[in-house]
This record gives C-alpha cells, sequence and structure tokens, in this order.
C-alpha cells in the first residue's frame, strides 16, 4: 500500500470515527436517562447536606439516609446534628422532629409539593411527572450528566428557582436546590450496597 493510499485510508477512518462521535453522545437523553432511573427497584442511600442560608455565616450541615422505594415512597431521616424524619408517601409527607409530628396534605402546599416532586420523579424516572412542574435540560452522557429543573409554574418559582443533580448512569451524585431568595441547599448522595 502506497503512502498516499495510507494517508487517504486514515483519513476516511477518523472522517468516519468523528462523524460516530456526535451519534452516539446523542442517543443519550432524557427518554434514556429516566428508563435508567426507573430501572433502580429501590434505593437506599447515605447524604451529607450543607444548606446556604444568607443570614449564616456558616452554612448548615447535617447527615443521614435517604429511602427511596418506587414509585411513590421517599424517606430522608436526619441522624446528625440532630435527629429528624421526612417521609413522602403517596401525596402526604409526614416531619417529625423529637416529639413533635406534623401531617401535610401537599395538595395544599402545591409550593412545596412541586420542590419534592422533582426528587421523587427524578429518582422514579417519572419524566411525565417532572414535564408538569419543570423545564428540563440535560447535558453530559451516561457516564456523567447533569440535569437542570427550571419551575414552569409561577408558585413553584415563588420558591424554588432551579434545581440541578449531577450523575452518572443511573445513580444521583449530587443535587442543588437554589431558592428564589438566593438560599441554597447541596446533598451529596452516596448508593448504600444492598445484601
Amino acid at each position: 500500500m502506497t503512502q498516499s493510499r495510507l494517508v487517504a485510508l486514515f483519513l476516511l477512518v477518523a472522517l468516519f470515527l468523528l462523524a460516530a462521535l456526535p451519534a452516539q453522545a446523542a442517543q443519550f437523553g432524557i427518554g434514556q436517562l429516566m428508563d435508567a432511573l426507573a430501572n433502580n427497584k429501590h434505593g437506599a442511600a447515605s447524604f451529607s447536606e450543607k444548606k446556604y442560608i444568607s443570614i449564616l455565616d456558616e452554612p448548615v450541615e447535617s447527615s443521614g439516609e435517604l429511602l427511596f422505594v418506587p414509585p411513590n415512597r421517599l424517606e430522608k431521616r436526619t441522624l446528625k446534628p440532630r435527629q429528624e424524619s421526612l417521609v413522602l408517601d403517596g401525596d402526604v409527607l409526614s416531619v417529625e422532629r423529637g416529639r413533635q409530628k406534623h401531617v401535610l396534605q401537599l395538595k395544599k402546599y402545591p409550593e412545596i409539593a412541586g420542590m419534592i416532586e422533582s426528587i421523587r420523579a427524578t429518582l422514579a424516572g417519572d419524566r411525565k411527572a417532572l414535564e408538569r412542574v419543570y423545564h428540563l435540560t440535560l447535558t453530559g452522557g451516561g457516564e456523567r450528566w447533569t440535569l437542570v429543573l427550571i419551575p414552569l409554574d409561577a408558585k413553584v418559582g415563588g420558591v424554588v428557582a432551579r434545581i440541578r443533580m449531577d450523575g452518572a448512569r443511573d445513580e444521583v451524585r449530587t443535587m442543588e436546590i437554589l431558592l428564589a431568595d438566593g438560599d441554597r441547599a447541596v446533598m451529596t448522595i452516596r448508593k448504600i450496597a444492598t445484601p
């Protein structure tokens, strides 16, 4: 094979590979992400969270456990600095702090429901539920992705400016909730291996 044919063959292969790269990147979209997340039957994870509140000099830190049982049950058990339990079962949110317990019907609080639904619907891979409340933007690929949720409803937007989730494959690894007033919370999530 002559050098000119070898160069031509190399260029042809290189052009083919370059043409294939965008097609492979384009294959990973919101549908594929939601399908991957929906395949998780249930999940247990540990979390650490920092809340940045404008009136405080230092972030408020907490840690604990998350449990998701598709499609409707999400539990957040804060263990440190003090125990607290939030359980979302269907449209009922139960909050326990010490000896106090509050039960909220989420249909009465659409602003809160929108924020909570973003987490539950993402973990369940429920694209339709997310798109009822948020505009979705996905960047990256299957090995590393970022999903940004911007509220469509003015009431939800009055509370939440943006939710950003970063992950890999079928796992959400970090979640940042930016509130309309500028305060924000950043949660780091680590999946717990189940036996």
